[in-house]
């Protein structure tokens, strides 16, 4: 079992978590059980399942979980170029926010591989 909020990984998506947050918070009202519900989702997602995956019991299952959190991440970065897409998203918060999921992709590919 791994003390998951020491993990600078699980810090850095809480942080993502929050950020996706505050920024989605000016999307467009008709949004909110869209696309808005969605992306926030998919943010929560990653910490959460990082969390869950730290909690299990062996690292096969624990690898199983970081690559749910990957998924979260990708899902997360397609989500938001659409919102780019879409200008719900100033140029300069969407480049900050898709190199903050970069940085936990590559975070997470390297937590995963550290547990084989």
């Amino acid at each position: 079992m791994h003390q998951y909020k020491k993990l600078k990984i699980w810090q850095k998506a809480v942080m993502l978590s929050v950020n996706v947050y505050e920024l989605t918070k000016s999307f467009p009202g008709d949004e909110k059980f869209g696309l808005t519900q969605q992306i926030r989702r998919s943010a929560v997602s990653i910490p959460s399942n990082i969390a869950e995956g730290a909690g299990r019991l062996t690292d096969k299952e624990f690898k199983y979980f970081m690559r749910v959190a990957y998924g979260s991440a990708c899902e997360l970065e397609t989500q938001l170029l659409i919102a780019d897409k879409l200008d719900y998203l100033n140029k300069k918060d969407y480049l900050i926010l898709s190199e903050d999921i970069f940085e936990v992709q590559k975070m997470t590919y390297k937590f995963y591989e550290s547990l084989m």
